[in-house]
């Protein structure tokens, strides 16, 4: 069914945490990072290197002040959302109605850029109209998340830093048991930027 799932890439948090640490100026988006495959690229470019070929439609959300990290998207043939907002919710749903037509959406964060690519088609595989599939790692929920068409309203009707959580009670839930701490890791701080499996 991924020919017709769109992936929404968010990238419009400040990430004021890493910001704490490594300077105000510094985009943790485009930090360098060394990737499972050894290969040295910025954190948004290790996400979006990551994704499917199937996947042929791509939302990147973010903010213009950020033009570095729109070209590195475009480069990878994402369609560009821009808001005013860093709010989850609102990224989501901004980069949900910019395809709505779609049978189910990939959301993706774009400050975790060590997920297999084998573990997003797992997630993939577990889409359908009425579930959402969530990688499962030691009993723990985590991204990417697929959601089914169904969700197209709720996922819309975000809004704020609240994500899409909420939606969970209202349909299936496929549970996606995977061996992959990737989906775990996110880079909050400069030391997340090199990946350490426990």
């Amino acid at each position: 069914m991924s020919e017709s799932i769109g992936v929404i890439v968010l990238a419009a948090g400040q990430g004021s945490r890493f910001r704490q640490v490594a300077g105000a100026e510094k985009d943790k988006l485009l930090a360098d990072c060394t990737g499972r495959d050894s290969a040295v690229r910025s954190v948004i470019e290790q996400v979006l290197v990551s994704l499917p070929a199937s996947l042929g439609k791509r939302v990147l959300v973010t903010t213009e002040d950020r033009p570095q990290v729109i070209r590195m998207a475009q480069a990878y043939g994402c369609e560009i959302a821009l808001i005013d907002s860093t709010g989850m919710g609102d990224s989501i749903a901004a980069g949900v109605a910019a395809c709505p037509q779609l049978d189910g959406w990939l959301i993706v964060l774009g400050d975790m850029p060590f997920i297999l690519p084998s573990t997003v088609e797992s997630v993939l595989a577990g889409v359908a109209d009425d579930a959402i599939s969530v990688p499962v790692l030691g009993g723990e929920f985590g991204h990417p998340v697929g959601f089914g068409r169904s969700f197209g309203p709720g996922l819309m009707g975000l809004s704020g830093d609240r994500g899409a959580k909420p939606l969970f009670a209202q349909g299936r839930v496929v549970e996606v048991v995977v061996d992959d701490p990737g989906v775990l890791w996110d880079v909050d701080v400069p030391e997340s930027l090199t990946f350490r499996p426990a």
